[in-house]
């Protein structure tokens, strides 16, 4: 019914040219390790400009996230997964939504402490960072398997789903 409104799909099985999903997670992951990193840097060296650094890239990069987990649960639906890759797809959007919203308590907590000008961040706001960090990382490894292992959107992948190979 609704079908008719809607664009044709493509070769990746998309209304638009390729992903968008990597594109903007791409940012995300880059801004929150570099925002741990500045952080770190800055609590050994004293350095506290690179506190004003971590802080913007991670607002950045929390306002980007909920953009890449929405274009991510846009392709995910159209990618048609098989059954070799539905239980990756599905941990990845779960871990997706659940990072979503760690990164925004985590900058919550980073804003509350921004605004309280202090010459050090504590210990247990690093720790939690680290961990924000380790999950990127796992998330990111998710992602990786589900392009490069799996296929998903990749043009043989997508001729062979719609050939009703599974």
């Amino acid at each position: 019914m609704f079908n008719q409104y809607l664009p044709p799909l493509n070769e990746h099985n998309l209304p638009y040219p390729d992903t968008i999903h990597p594109i903007v997670v791409h940012f995300v992951i880059a801004m929150v390790l570099f925002a741990v990193l500045c952080d770190a840097i800055a609590f050994f060296t004293k350095r506290t400009q690179l506190y004003e650094v971590s802080w913007w890239n991670l607002a950045f990069a929390t306002v980007s996230i909920f953009i890449a987990v929405i274009f991510g649960q846009i392709e995910a639906g159209l990618a048609e997964p098989y059954a070799a890759s539905v239980e990756t797809l599905n941990i990845h959007s779960i871990l997706g939504w659940s990072l979503a919203g760690f990164m925004a308590i985590v900058t919550g907590w980073r804003y509350v402490i921004r605004l309280q000008n202090k010459p050090q961040l504590p210990t247990p706001y690093l720790v939690v960072s680290f961990v924000l960090a380790g999950t990127v990382l796992v998330q990111s490894y998710l992602g990786t398997l589900l392009v490069w292992v799996y296929g998903l959107h990749s043009i043989p992948v997508v001729e062979a789903i719609r050939e009703g190979l599974s």
